[in-house]
């Protein structure tokens, strides 16, 4: 029996299984499709259906955890020391949000110990921290240990994203209309990563998937830390062969422990639409941009 309860959002982008194997508590977060509340199951053969319904035409919406989320998520776990690990607030105000709970909480029940980690990240860039944290916890760390080194950790959780298809980032307003009718005539793919406040931002632009695959895995080689003690993580929006070919593509460069390929979750999936493809990895700190 664990001394403190971790517990982080369904945007970290573990599956189920992982999450219950870390005894990690997980809120899940909702989204909407055509107007339709769901909440996210955390299982993949979900999301291939979120995708298809996605690429026929719905309209797919999602919002930031409130705070009345948090007080009825957290309240049943009281007891012991909670660490939560957020959604970075350079993403989304899940974070701050959380904030307010917890202060909120506290003012009820002021033996209470709750901490809140923003994670400066998305998708497994913090399922990451997540996985770090219960290792912290099953090694003796204390809740403050735990957070201070999660902390510390997250820096250095770096994230690089590409698509050919920015037809969704463009409905979410994040691309011109412009932008996307020069990247389909030129088949531009950007390549994306996270900064130092955990923004999404664009680093460099390439003329097809193949040259945008090379990109990256020239980035992971100049930026990773140790490849050979840990997991690539490999995330795609139901493109499960170019997954693995950007799997492929960084292995060939750099010696990974081994590599793990999954989907992301609705929360960005939502904004990026189907055929991003990511890897998560621990490397350098981030920088600013």
């Amino acid at each position: 029996m664990h001394s403190y309860i971790l517990s982080t959002d369904s945007g970290c982008d573990l599956t189920l299984e992982a999450a219950n194997k870390l005894d990690v508590h997980v809120l899940r977060m909702q989204y909407e499709i055509d107007g339709q509340l769901y909440t996210e199951t955390m299982r993949e053969e979900d999301l291939a259906v979120f995708y298809e319904k996605m690429k026929q035409g719905a309209q797919v919406h999602t919002t930031a955890i409130n705070i009345e989320d948090y007080i009825d998520f957290w309240t049943p776990l009281l007891g012991k020391p909670i660490v939560h690990i957020a959604m970075g607030s350079g993403i989304s105000s899940s974070y701050q949000n959380a904030v307010t709970a917890r202060e909120l909480m506290l003012e009820q029940h002021p033996g209470e110990e709750i901490y809140v980690v923003d994670s400066l990240g998305a998708c497994m860039s913090y399922g990451i921290l997540v996985i770090e944290a219960a290792r912290l916890r099953e090694n003796g760390a204390s809740p403050a240990e735990c957070v201070a080194a999660v902390e510390r950790y997250r820096h250095g959780c770096n994230a690089l994203y590409t698509t050919g298809d920015l037809e969704y980032l463009c409905r979410g307003g994040r691309v011109s209309r412009a932008g996307v009718i020069v990247s389909k005539t030129l088949n531009i793919w950007p390549v994306l990563n996270l900064n130092d406040k955990g923004e999404l931002r664009a680093i460099d632009k390439c003329r097809g998937r193949a040259r945008s695959f090379k990109r990256v895995s020239d980035l992971v080689k100049e930026l990773v830390i140790n490849p050979e003690e840990q997991t690539l993580y490999v995330c795609h929006s139901n493109a499960p062969e170019a997954g693995a070919a950007y799997a492929e593509a960084i292995c060939a460069q750099t010696p990974f422990r081994d590599v793990s390929i999954s989907q992301i979750g609705t929360t960005i999936g939502a904004h990026t639409g189907p055929g991003l493809v990511t890897c998560f990895f621990y490397g350098q700190d981030r920088k600013p941009g």
